[in-house]
């Protein structure tokens, strides 16, 4: 098992292109073509997670937050974030960081927060543009179904709640096969013409090659032509921050207390109530009040993240309740994401939970 595997896994799961401008995810610090001892989840590389991780036997921690954001001008260990790299790099350890990627992603952390408060009908209140692409393709009739399949399987034709999704067209296609050529049907030497299908599917942008992949080894012409379209549509399966519908309403009380259960909280810091059932509820792990208007445009009740400042709380103005559960205390679960993900496709690889709690917050209660 190499690192660059845990990596290619994850990558999978949440694409790197989906994380957000100003974010630093991925390989922060040490070799992806060297075999992984083991493997250390965590919200933060702190320099205690990296002797944790040295202590338990793993040479690859997957950290939530990047422990690189901007560049250091030098590495002296007079702060935590050049202790913590120092140490790493001592002691042979890589540090992963899957951070705004897996924000975006609908089963990701925004997604186990909705799973926690059993969310129904998920959507992103900011969808992300730019992210998808049309594929044209031109296949002999006889075929047009095992390549429609083939980029199905490959991950194309997803349109919101619906799949393999595809619009056809019947035509002729003609083509002349010089000398050298060994063509599908027709000879060398003369025009030939094929009853063919246009087979039109759009796919997310980094699904792209393993789609061109499947497409082309189930095409039977020795050279598929085939046109790529990019889309301004925005897709439905990825965005900043996530509504969606609980089962049953809940009284504001109650729903305050459902939240200070399920996210372990000592105290909510919120906008002031409002006086009517919690039904469609907005989330954001981390700092979210960026999204008040656009979770107030979607019609949600509540919206619930954190790093909520003085001034913002007025942008709620009667009409939503912001609720500040704290920035470590959303995101808390998003080790058990990650150990559930490498868990699942590593079933018998070493995946561990880090024991050290890293949150520089504490409340005096």
């Amino acid at each position: 098992m190499l690192i660059q595997d845990i990596i290619d896994a994850l990558e999978q799961y949440a694409p790197p292109m989906l994380q957000e401008e100003f974010d630093n995810a991925g390989l922060l610090v040490g070799d992806a073509a060297r075999q992984c001892t083991g493997v250390l989840c965590t919200l933060d590389a702190t320099a205690s997670v990296i002797a944790e991780a040295a202590a338990s036997g793993c040479n690859l921690v997957v950290t939530y937050h990047p422990i690189l954001f901007r560049g250091l001008k030098q590495i002296t260990g007079k702060s935590y974030v050049e202790r913590s790299v120092i140490s790493a790099i001592r002691q042979d350890i890589a540090i992963y960081a899957i951070h705004t990627n897996l924000d975006n992603v609908r089963e990701g952390v925004n997604g186990k927060i909705a799973s926690l408060l059993s969310l129904q009908g998920l959507r992103p209140l900011v969808e992300k543009a730019g992210l998808l692409r049309k594929l044209f393709v031109f296949v002999p009739t006889s075929h047009a179904e095992a390549v429609r399949q083939a980029m199905f399987t490959a991950g194309a034709g997803h349109i919101g709640r619906y799949k393999e999704c595809s619009f056809n067209a019947e035509g002729t296609g003609t083509y002349y096969p010089e000398e050298g050529a060994t063509p599908f049907a027709g000879r060398v030497g003369q025009r030939h013409e094929e009853p063919e299908i246009k087979v039109e599917v759009i796919f997310p942008l980094y699904l792209e090659r393993d789609i061109l992949k499947a497409m082309t080894l189930a095409h039977p012409y020795e050279k598929v032509a085939y046109d790529l379209v990019s889309l301004e549509n925005t897709s439905s399966e990825a965005g900043s921050g996530w509504i969606g519908t609980l089962p049953e309403p809940l009284e504001e009380g109650a729903f305050l207390q459902q939240l200070k259960d399920i996210f372990h909280l000592s105290v909510i810091r919120h906008s002031p109530l409002v006086s009517r059932p919690v039904s469609r509820v907005a989330i954001c792990g981390g700092a979210g009040s960026f999204l008040t208007g656009k979770a107030l445009a979607a019609g949600a009740d509540w919206l619930v993240t954190a790093d909520i400042k003085y001034h913002e709380f007025f942008a709620a103005e009667d009409k939503i309740v912001l609720a500040d559960i704290g920035h470590y205390e959303s995101e808390q679960f998003t080790v058990d994401l990650l150990v559930e993900i490498l868990r699942e496709k590593f079933s018998t690889f070493a995946v561990l939970y880090s024991k050290t709690r890293t949150n520089p917050v504490h409340y005096f209660i």
